[in-house]
């Protein structure tokens, strides 16, 4: 009896493989996209629309799924889900360009989504200045410990500083304006005085917080609450012309962790998202950072399945940070902050090889070194 041996072969490797079995170095790349295979999910297409991109991609030998009322026209709207090689999505993109029902659009949309290219990912260190931190216990709070502790961040390799006056963690109660612009200051005018040339983010819901710190030397606003806290935080980012990290949370701090429920926690939050950043678009705000906002109503499960499926929100075109340094889900207990690094980078290292735009994170020298290895 012969012994057949089979390796599965990751897809993003398959260019390499073809060179290792001798295939035609001239035509090695255009081949490997007959083996890398992507599925895209399309809302809200009429069945005219749903039709034909069905029939298009039977054409090229992909595949489509659509409302199964799609056929017989009696559903206003379906949504689809194109699945194939990028070979074959190419091809779909452009016959769709010939199509009428505005699918010319769509093609254009295909097109640019299989052709983006992701950047190394940068890391985001934390900084925070508050006497209740769930990670540091106000080991920072002292002006002069977080100015020591910023100066760390910066030369272990931070790309950029995220800046932290309120605790958000679950339960905790909030802190007025006045008492978090008060712990700013020190460090911000330190800041300002020494010239530090360092992308800024202040991690604030609050308008008046905002407002103070963007006019003092601050780059970024990042908004746990999605905007939601306070809803005249976008009109301030976009008045100073500022950049804006809109994270996802269901409910606030006090009640986040009482049973959050999803329909489809990627779903739902990738709709969030996509809501959140089309408003701050239509005021005027450029430098959009979205975050799915792990630990912030989100069961332990609902975490890891966001993480899994990471790569699903750059189909938003827009930077992706995720925050998993030293929290719950880790499944410790305590202050052992040396052991929630090493945990934390372990979840951090296949974020990185799906090159996740940012990670904020406490320990810089470490994720810094784990980016070299990958």
């Amino acid at each position: 009896m012969d012994v057949f041996e089979i390796r599965e072969i990751v897809s993003e490797n398959i260019s390499d493989e073809l060179q290792q079995i001798g295939f035609d170095d001239g035509y090695r790349f255009i081949a490997a996209k007959k083996f890398r295979y992507k599925n895209l999910k399309i809302y809200n297409l009429n069945p005219a629309q749903a039709n034909i991109i069905k029939q298009t991609a039977l054409t090229v030998g992909a595949d489509c799924a659509t409302h199964r009322d799609v056929i017989t026209g009696n559903i206003e709207t379906s949504n689809v889900i194109l699945g194939g090689s990028y070979s074959q999505l190419e091809k779909i993109s452009e016959k769709l360009k010939c199509q009428p029902f505005n699918l010319k659009i769509l093609g254009e949309v295909i097109e640019n989504h299989l052709s983006r290219k992701k950047q190394e990912t940068k890391l985001a260190g934390i900084l925070n200045v508050t006497p209740d931190s769930f990670s540091d216990g106000g080991k920072y709070f002292a002006p002069y410990k977080a100015k020591k502790h910023l100066m760390q961040l910066i030369n272990e390799g931070a790309d950029m500083i995220d800046i932290g006056a309120e605790s958000t963690r679950p339960y905790s109660d909030p802190v007025t304006p006045e008492i978090q612009m008060k712990r700013l200051r020190p460090i911000l005018e330190f800041i300002q005085n020494e010239n530090i040339n360092i992308p800024i983010s202040i991690d604030t819901r609050s308008s008046e917080v905002a407002e103070f710190a963007l006019s003092i030397g601050a780059n970024i606003i990042n908004d746990v609450s999605g905007l939601d806290y306070d809803p005249n935080i976008a009109n301030i980012v976009a008045k100073y012309n500022a950049g804006i990290i809109i994270q996802h949370s269901q409910g606030n701090p006090q009640n986040m962790q009482n049973m959050p429920m999803y329909n489809n926690v990627v779903e739902d939050i990738w709709l969030n998202l996509k809501s959140k950043a089309e408003y701050a678009k239509s005021l005027g705000i450029k430098n959009i950072i979205i975050d799915p906002g792990i630990g912030f109503g989100k069961t332990r499960e609902n975490n890891f399945e966001i993480l899994d499926r990471i790569e699903e929100f750059y189909s938003l075109n827009l930077p992706v940070m995720v925050g998993v340094s030293r929290k719950t889900l880790l499944g410790i207990k305590g202050s052992d902050n040396e052991l929630k690094d090493t945990l934390s980078a372990s979840i951090s290292y296949p974020l990185m090889q799906k090159k996740v735009d940012y990670l904020r994170v406490h320990n810089v020298k470490l994720h810094k070194q784990l980016l070299k290895l990958v």
